[in-house]
């Protein structure tokens, strides 16, 4: 019988739609101080959908982002409430794996908006440092460079933990990263990093279904995980998940046809990004099972 790692969902679109604040540019930072309650509790639902891996909700607290908005003194304080609250989320619901967060470091989607790889190595060592003891694995997630990638892997490696990294992909072309390069130039810049597996992230379902193949071939373990956004373009540096707008042909049943697809195809670790919910989670941990396949954590 096979196995599969499930993983949860996108945190900051659910938090938006929970929070009695507005969103910010920080996205979901905010909320891990205002609403702790909040973040905690998507955590726990998130595991008792199936969820085997939860990310720890420090996605929009990098270094460059707090400061752009005039808040630098909260990069610590929100890696250490980011690791706080998925430990007792997963006190309180079953056992998962917790992962690292690193994150584009200027915003997502947006691969120009870049700095020295050594400078951007500095930056993600200094977010390595406050997660590694908190954390069972790291995850380098929506990079849309090679570069950027090679930079937050290499720091995640520094710690010793298993070190996941997933790449975002342009939604409307060949199998690109959003930078334009090739998922065979990006896996390139990784060699001799020790990567435990190769994913792709926050884009449409079909940009994944048409790279894995490519993504296999790669070997190794290989994973995706999708968001449901109509268009991402409209997301500009600075701006806010306000101007973002969900498909509305990607209910948890739809997206579970999606998602058992490519474990069919090859893929050994699945899970939603933004607008995929704890339902979503639910309906694929339910139809992986129907399938015959069992839900796994990390090793």
């Amino acid at each position: 019988m096979n196995s599969v790692i499930l993983t949860d969902g996108g945190m900051g679109q659910e938090l938006v739609r929970r929070s009695s604040s507005d969103p910010t540019p920080l996205w979901s930072a905010r909320v891990l101080i205002d609403e702790p309650d909040l973040v905690r509790d998507l955590h726990a639902e998130f595991i008792r959908a199936g969820a085997r891996v939860i990310t720890i909700n420090t996605y929009s607290a990098t270094p460059e982002r707090l400061a752009r908005e005039g808040a630098e003194e909260l990069f610590k304080p929100l890696q250490k409430r980011g690791i706080e609250l998925a430990r007792q989320a997963r006190d309180q619901a079953g056992d998962a794996a917790i992962a690292g967060c690193l994150s584009p470091l200027f915003g997502s989607y947006a691969p120009a908006l870049t700095i020295s790889f050594e400078d951007t190595l500095d930056i993600y060592r200094r977010i390595v440092a406050e997660q590694a003891d908190g954390v069972d694995l790291f995850l380098c997630e929506t990079m849309a460079s090679a570069e950027e990638a090679r930079a937050a892997v290499t720091a995640a490696s520094e710690s010793g933990k298993p070190v996941w990294v997933s790449w975002t992909l342009a939604d409307h072309r060949a199998p690109r990263l959003r930078s334009g390069e090739t998922i065979a130039a990006a896996s390139s810049a990784l060699d001799g990093l020790p990567v435990a597996a190769r994913l792709i992230n926050c884009c449409r379902p079909e940009a994944i279904a048409a790279a894995l193949p490519e993504m296999i071939a790669l070997g190794g373990p290989v994973g995706a995980y999708a968001n449901g956004f109509t268009s991402v373009e409209a997301l500009k540096h600075g701006g806010t998940v306000e101007v973002l707008h969900a498909r509305h042909d990607l209910d948890p049943d739809a997206y579970a046809d999606q998602a058992v697809g490519w474990v069919e195809a090859g893929a050994d670790i699945v899970g939603g990004c933004c607008e995929v919910g704890p339902p979503h989670i639910a309906a694929l941990r339910d139809r992986l099972e129907q399938a015959g396949y069992t839900i796994s954590g990390v090793a």
